[in-house]
């Protein structure tokens, strides 16, 4: 059977643009009160270390203001974390749970969204199985990021089902719960498109045991790129271990911005500088107002103040900001038993919504019920 070549291998200028015409259409939902609860977000996040203000303002700010105008699903992608992590399954439970507890923090609330772990809902799982059955395997050879990151990741053994059966898995994530939208960073834009992919592919072939299509298309939701940069001017990443924790303790914080490289030519105290070419600008740009920023531009351009003095207001407003998140999440920090309940309550709702899908899948496959 020849199968066309699916949209998220075409060109990037191509996925910008559906890209854009997704947000007009949830523009337009939220213009008319259709965005509220009735429709559905799904999201989660791989548990391969502690979080970091890189995710809160690239995604997680995103997720909380979500929480309150749709229904909202997010877990913790603990088998994802495997597909690059197996070899060292140790430290994947903690930071499971250190991550919910970051989230708990930034102001997710289990009262407005359902929060929970992916393999606590082997739903999932059970519909990788089937959505593999019908997946061609030359979609996942040609996943944009498969290569890449086996390339990046060379001191992994990468060469497993499991890594290159991630997307399959992935789309099962998001299809078992029906989403209208999946809200990702512009780079993620072809992992949603291969499960619009999936999800018409399995429509079309079961189109004649099902009374319409099984599966909704997901529309990508566009979270804006964060203009959090790393403590060293690039992208804040633990792979380029220049992070800032999200409930980093407050001495290590003041530490890593005071250390902070500047610009190289403020090599004296009286040499002036240019903001643009200093990394400290950058977080200028996150947390202050522009009266501080029109500070920085022009002390720095005159070598009027030094670089401790121009810090010094973004350690107190990155410090200002974790403290909210460290005072909120301190209650579960204290009593785990309550990020349990949560967790366990989460699941048993996902559960509740996947087993419905799954049962369907089931049926149209020609799966026979116990």
């Amino acid at each position: 059977m020849n199968l066309p070549q699916p949209q998220y291998l075409r060109k990037v200028s191509h996925a910008s643009h559906f890209f854009y015409n997704c947000m007009d259409q949830a523009d337009d939902m939220n213009d008319t009160n259709i965005g509220t609860k009735r429709h559905r977000v799904v999201s989660g996040a791989r548990t391969t270390g502690p979080l970091h203000l890189g995710n809160y303002h690239g995604a997680l700010k995103n997720w909380v203001n979500l929480q309150s105008k749709y229904q909202c699903f997010f877990f913790a992608a603990d088998w994802h974390a495997l597909t690059t992590e197996y070899e060292r399954p140790e430290y994947i439970q903690q930071y499971t749970h250190e991550m919910v507890l970051d989230w708990l923090g930034v102001g997710l609330d289990p009262k407005q969204c359902t929060v929970f772990i992916q393999s606590h809902v082997p739903e999932h799982a059970e519909l990788q199985v089937l959505l593999a059955m019908v997946t061609p395997l030359s979609w996942l050879e040609r996943v944009p990021t498969y290569k890449e990151l086996r390339s990046k990741l060379k001191e992994k053994h990468l060469a497993t089902y499991g890594f290159l059966g991630y997307p399959v898995l992935q789309s099962a994530d998001i299809l078992i719960y029906k989403p209208a939208f999946v809200p990702v960073g512009e780079d993620q834009v072809s992992h949603i498109e291969l499960t619009r992919e999936i999800a018409r592919h399995f429509n079309f072939l079961y189109e004649a045991r099902s009374k319409g299509p099984v599966f909704p298309e997901p529309q990508s939701l566009l979270t804006t790129a964060s203009k959090m940069p790393g403590l060293d001017g690039q992208k804040m990443s633990k792979s380029y271990h220049n992070t800032i924790g999200l409930r980093e303790d407050p001495k290590s914080v003041e530490h890593k911005i005071k250390t902070m490289p500047t610009d190289p030519a403020r090599v004296r105290r009286v040499d002036p500088g240019e903001p643009e070419k200093c990394p400290v600008w950058r977080f200028h740009q996150v947390y202050s107002t522009k009266e501080v920023q029109d500070w920085v531009q022009v002390g720095c351009r005159s070598a009027g103040i030094g670089c401790l003095q121009c810090k010094q207001p973004v350690i107190e407003s990155v410090l200002e900001e974790q403290a909210v998140i460290i005072k909120r999440a301190e209650p579960y920090q204290k009593d785990p038993s309550l990020t349990h309940d949560i967790l366990r309550e989460g699941a048993l709702v996902a559960r509740e919504e996947a087993r419905k899908t799954l049962g369907e899948v089931k049926e149209i496959m020609g799966l026979a019920k116990v």
